[in-house]
């Protein structure tokens, strides 16, 4: 789905690097070595001669990835999160989908599948929802839907999906423990212009107490729970690298694909929201530093929901959607809940995100992400939602 979420960032002369790690690249010591015996003549290799003098091989240095740096598998067992057997299977599969999603997303063939079909008119107007008043579905939502549903019943441990892309939850087995709702391709609709795209996902426990209703009923019920009794969230950024972002409760932690490996490793750890040092009203002041902190802000918008929050986490700033076009159960929620864990708050201007109960699956509502100082002193504003959407249809 494409987002629509306007930003505010503290000055480029504010951001804290430190709170960035790099995998440096992997080079394998048996090629290494091969090299070094090795050498070029007349475009050809050619192994030296036994007359040259003994080359001293030098200890080679511990595998940066091995040695420093947990994988997503082994931060969830017991090196890491220990979340217990049942999440660590559901978090392996869940993130096999991601990579292949990733890799299609990436894919040159795929610019047919994510363009805007023409009688849409390319914007999100009426021409691009479907009749409930979703986003008009797109190949490439679809597909990554499909891989993802098809990871969670490989798992067996996925007992309901709740996707954007899907009218009602869609039951998978009477014996999983967890219910997953998620957003399969957030922006998708900028994939034509390689703008950065992301998954969005939730974790409950399955409510056992609802076992006796009918499937389609206690499927829907599951889905419906409040963002207080998730047990895990996260996304994943398709981007320059691709980044899964999780939280299970006990901090939020980012890890980057390693693609000389196939892992997700570790890159950002105990991730916390810049705390600020220092809707018109509140955006007009933050810009000119005249808020309750002395410092001013500028609007950025990349346009993709995952990609605006990932860079609020890293660099700070607020992540704002005034209108009632994001949400709750599969984006709203699961964005609040890994804010929360590093240390931010979700607000839709008035009320926490996490205390609302869902009242229906495909439910909208504002959106503001940041510190717990932005989202106490955006709430302190009047009329901070925009229900009044004119000349943009959602």
């Amino acid at each position: 789905m494409a987002s629509s979420a306007f930003l505010l960032y503290p000055p480029p002369g504010h951001l804290n690097p430190s709170s960035l790690s790099l995998v440096p690249p992997l080079t394998s010591p048996a090629i290494r070595s091969l090299c070094h015996g090795l050498s070029i003549s007349n475009g050809c290799a050619m192994r030296r001669t036994q007359l040259l003098s003994p080359r001293v091989v030098p200890k080679t240095s511990p595998s940066p990835v091995s040695e420093r740096h947990l994988t997503l598998l082994e931060y969830v067992a017991k090196g890491g999160a220990d979340v217990g057997d049942d999440l660590a299977v559901l978090l392996t599969h869940l993130q096999y989908a991601c990579k292949r999603i990733a890799a299609l997303v990436a894919s040159p063939f795929n610019a047919d599948d994510g363009r805007i079909p023409e009688d849409s008119g390319g914007g999100e107007g009426i021409g691009s929802l479907s009749s409930s008043g979703r986003d008009k579905p797109k190949p490439l939502d679809i597909i990554s839907n499909d891989m993802i549903l098809a990871s969670l019943r490989n798992s067996g441990k996925v007992a309901v999906m709740a996707s954007e892309e899907d009218d009602i939850p869609v039951w998978i087995s009477d014996h999983g423990p967890f219910v997953v709702v998620v957003d399969p391709l957030d922006g998708s609709r900028n994939i034509d212009a390689s703008i950065p795209t992301g998954t969005i996902f939730g974790i409950y426990n399955r409510l056992a107490e609802l076992d006796h209703l009918p499937v389609e009923e206690k499927a829907q019920l599951n889905s419906l729970q409040s963002g207080n009794r998730l047990v895990a969230a996260g996304y994943v950024l398709y981007s320059s690298a691709t980044i899964l972002c999780i939280s299970v409760g006990s901090g939020t932690h980012a890890f980057t694909l390693d693609h000389s490996t196939g892992e997700f490793v570790l890159t950002h750890p105990s991730i916390q929201v810049p705390p600020r040092d220092g809707l018109r009203q509140y955006i007009d002041t933050v810009r000119q530093g005249k808020g309750q902190f002395p410092k001013k802000y500028s609007a950025r918008y990349i346009c993709s929901l995952v990609a605006d929050f990932h860079r609020t986490l890293v660099y700070g700033g607020v992540v704002m959607n005034p209108r009632d076009h994001l949400r709750l159960v599969y984006e709203a929620n699961p964005l609040s809940f890994l804010i929360e864990h590093a240390g931010g708050r979700g607000s839709d201007g008035k009320t926490r995100i996490l205390s609302f109960q869902p009242v229906e699956l495909h439910q909208r509502l504002p959106l503001f992400l940041g510190s717990i100082d932005d989202m106490n002193e955006l709430e302190s504003y009047d009329s901070i939602q925009q229900k009044i959407n004119p000349g943009y249809d959602v």
